[in-house]
């Protein structure tokens, strides 16, 4: 037995058409034809968005637009590559931190929420 329902996304209407804009630039790039793909660009954003805000697995947004989950994958894939490539590059991040006159950046780090970060370790003023 099973239970069908819908879902509301925590998103915009407008960020959903931004990445299937993104989408449909990157299938214009490639040159893919029309109707040769299991999903428009509003649908994959949809997938793409699903994974990324709510971590839904990649076989169940597979199974939930019809597709394999092969497919799944290039079409999460793709859809991450083109929201990637919106970033800015290293040179011009480090150039704006330098006008804005920050004295060290963090690249590529990563935070991670803990419980022993303010534990006194055996030597005075060193936290565990």
């Amino acid at each position: 037995m099973s239970v069908t329902y819908s879902a509301t996304l925590p998103v915009s209407e407008y960020t959903v058409m931004f990445v299937s804009a993104l989408l449909n630039a990157e299938r214009r790039r490639l040159g893919t034809r029309a109707g040769t793909r299991s999903l428009g660009c509003y649908r994959q954003a949809i997938l793409v968005l699903r994974l990324l805000l709510d971590g839904t697995r990649i076989i169940q947004l597979a199974i939930d637009r019809q597709i394999s989950r092969s497919t799944g994958y290039a079409y999460l894939h793709e859809g991450l590559t083109v929201i990637a490539g919106q970033a800015p590059g290293l040179s011009s991040v480090l150039l704006a931190a330098k006008m804005d006159g920050y004295t060290h950046v963090n690249i590529d780090g990563t935070l991670i929420e803990i419980y022993r970060c303010r534990t006194p370790a055996p030597t005075p003023g060193v936290d565990l």
